[in-house]
């Protein structure tokens, strides 16, 4: 019985031990199964890390092709605006340019016209010219009848006249005797007339020669010529500065004498006349007038006088020709006087004002342009 317990507990303990060991074996296979699966966990966590970087890397790329993408639309757009700009400014540099190539055909045709009218111009001038050509030789030829023709006759009638009322005046009645020294007097004022005329005819078909000329000789010789009246009325001729002036000196020398003339022969009766002549270089910009150049020198000549003046609104009315302001049988003259004083004037290229008022004295200003003379600055 006791032999059957023991065989029986060895079986069971051989049981166990080959369990045990059987154990023991799937307990190593578990192991390195384990080990095993560790291992490729450990693998698989190594790809996955690596996984990880290389989404991480990727998100990165993808977030830096998105910035990429961003900048691109947005340097896209900025393109795009930059050639709608570029389109903008192209349409209006065509509209420019056709204008600008209307504008060249408008001044294109403009040109053709303003040539069409210089070519008639020029016509017109070469007309002019032969019709001023053909009047100056008929001016010479009045001028010739003038100084011969008509002066002679005048002086017949002059002396004839004088002969009559010396030798017949006693044989003539008062009435025959006024009728004489009326035409005597009218013959006297023909001949002054015809002298004017003459002296007029010089002033506008004579030659321009220009010199420069100290304008205290030329007071001086018209004085010498006056003398005679600047006696007889007590005058005072006050020269206050001259310069020098760039003139034909002929006809300047006439021109005073007109002037200073006048303003004797029109001074105030009672009064003797006080007449000032003064002069100075000036530059047109100082003189308020249109007809003055701005960037030219002027010699300015003033001369002013005490006479019995003008009324203001005949300032441009006595330079007329035949134009008298006074009454003929008080004041003598022709009425040429100041005309030939303008057409020298003219002659010159300058410009005379006239200033009064009546019983207030008058007073010429003249401007003659000077070449070749630095401009006065008023300091």
């Amino acid at each position: 019985m006791k032999e059957n317990q023991l065989s029986d507990a060895i079986r069971e303990l051989a049981f166990q031990m080959d369990e045990k060991e059987k154990r023991a074996a799937e307990l190593v296979i578990a192991n390195k199964e384990l080990v095993f699966q560790n291992k490729e966990k450990e693998n698989r966590a190594a790809e996955l890390v690596i996984a990880n970087n290389e989404l991480v890397f990727k998100k990165k790329e993808k977030e830096k092709r998105a910035a990429e993408l961003v900048i691109a639309n947005k340097e896209l757009v900025f393109q795009n605006k930059e050639k709608e700009k570029r389109a903008a400014e192209l349409v209006i540099a065509n509209k420019e340019l056709i204008f600008q190539n209307e504008e060249k055909e408008n001044r294109a045709a403009e040109l053709v016209i303003a040539n069409k009218e210089l070519v008639f111009q020029n016509e017109e001038k070469e007309k002019r010219a032969t019709e001023l050509t053909i009047a100056n030789k008929e001016l010479e030829s009045f001028t010739y009848v003038s100084s011969h023709d008509l002066q002679e006759p005048l002086r017949k009638i002059q002396t004839f006249a004088t002969r009559l009322i010396a030798d017949e005046s006693k044989n003539l009645s008062d009435k025959g005797n006024e009728y004489v020294l009326r035409m005597q007097d009218a013959a006297s004022r023909m001949q002054t007339l015809l002298a004017d005329l003459l002296t007029y005819s010089r002033a506008t078909s004579s030659e321009q020669n220009f010199e420069k000329t100290d304008l205290h000789i030329i007071i001086e010789e018209v004085k010498k010529d006056l003398a005679e009246t600047i006696a007889e009325k007590n005058a005072t001729i006050e020269v206050v500065e001259m310069c020098d002036v760039h003139i034909i000196r002929f006809q300047f020398r006439q021109l005073m004498h007109n002037l200073i003339g006048n303003s004797l022969k029109f001074s105030k009766p009672g009064i003797a006349p006080h007449i000032i002549l003064k002069s100075r270089i000036i530059n047109g910009s100082e003189v308020p007038n249109q007809k003055l150049l701005y960037e030219k020198n002027y010699c300015h000549i003033t001369i002013t006088d005490n006479g019995i003046g003008f009324k203001p609104q005949y300032k441009d009315h006595i330079f007329k020709l035949f134009k008298r302001l006074h009454d003929k049988e008080q004041i003598t003259g022709t009425g040429i006087g100041l005309t030939i004083v303008k057409k020298i004037i003219e002659n010159h290229n300058g410009v005379i004002i006239a200033t009064s008022d009546l019983n207030k004295g008058a007073t010429f200003d003249i401007y003659i342009p000077q070449p070749g003379t630095e401009p006065h600055r008023p300091g």
